[in-house]
């Protein structure tokens, strides 16, 4: 007799599945574009710096001028020097990554990729593996959606005090303006 060969078959997906599949991948795309959206605002924040200081460049000379004879002028500037490189600070911060190692390693975390799963051949194993155990597969996704959500919330953070530290900036700005335009009448 013929020694049987038994063939492992993969499972087949119910469709529950499949939607869970949907869903997860769905919310991690979800939340990587809503990191993105938080490095756009922070450049466009950026670039908005770029344009006022042009302008601020052209005119520093009159406050100058006008700071020597009115004092709190050169406290106004200061403190809009303050409270915009601060909002610059965080705009920038956005943009650095900031990657904790305390979590488990991840097979769909580019970082642990590399570092945690061995050579090409060793990963593409794991990657199979871990891909055929729906439990294990739904648990890695869970893990990579928290720590994504935890990178966006972060990057939120960090724009939203750059735009509030920018608002502050643009008030001191017009009272600075306004200050120049009735001092020199």
């Amino acid at each position: 007799m013929k020694d049987k060969v038994i063939s492992k078959k993969p499972t087949t997906i119910s469709s529950h599945t499949e939607e869970l599949v949907d869903h997860y991948w769905g919310s991690i795309n979800y939340i990587s574009s809503l990191i993105r959206a938080s490095e756009i605002k922070a450049g466009l924040i950026l670039s908005f710096y770029g344009i006022l200081f042009n302008i601020i460049y052209q005119n520093l000379g009159f406050v100058i001028e006008l700071g020597s004879k009115y004092i709190f002028l050169y406290v106004l500037l200061g403190l809009y020097f303050i409270f915009t490189t601060a909002s610059i600070y965080f705009s920038i911060r956005c943009f650095m990554p900031h990657i904790e190692g305390k979590y488990e390693k991840n097979m769909f975390f580019f970082g642990d990729v590399i570092t945690k799963f061995g050579n090409i051949k060793e990963f593409a194993k794991t990657f199979y593996k871990v891909s055929l155990s729906e439990v294990e597969l739904f648990d890695q996704l869970g893990q990579q959606i928290y720590i994504n959500s935890k990178i966006a919330a972060l990057k939120f953070k960090n724009v939203n005090r750059s735009i509030f530290l920018l608002a502050i900036g643009l008030i001191l700005l017009f009272i600075i303006t306004l200050s120049c335009i009735l001092l020199s009448l």
